[in-house]
């Protein structure tokens, strides 16, 4: 079985010789950046599953997509807290 996604292998709390406020940007930029690409995926395999009839799963998919980009709206509120906008 085969997927779209590679998934990285890196330390989420990494690089350590940053200071905490560059470090704590950092993550949360590559957090939006994540789920950004893994909404593409979701609504991607959606297209997929409604094109070989499964209208459900692909609509799950797409809420879930969503759901991903949601999230990134509150990664986005912390970054302008870090940037003391």
């Amino acid at each position: 079985m085969t997927t779209d996604h590679h998934h990285h292998q890196h330390d989420h709390d990494s690089p350590e010789e940053l200071p905490f406020d560059e470090k704590m940007l950092k993550i949360v930029q590559h957090w939006i950046k994540h789920n950004e690409d893994h909404a593409l995926n979701y609504r991607n395999w959606a297209k997929k599953a409604k094109a070989n009839s499964k209208q459900e799963a692909g609509m799950l998919l797409e809420e879930a997509a969503t759901l991903s980009l949601a999230v990134n709206e509150k990664f986005e509120a912390v970054l302008t807290i870090l940037k003391g906008k």
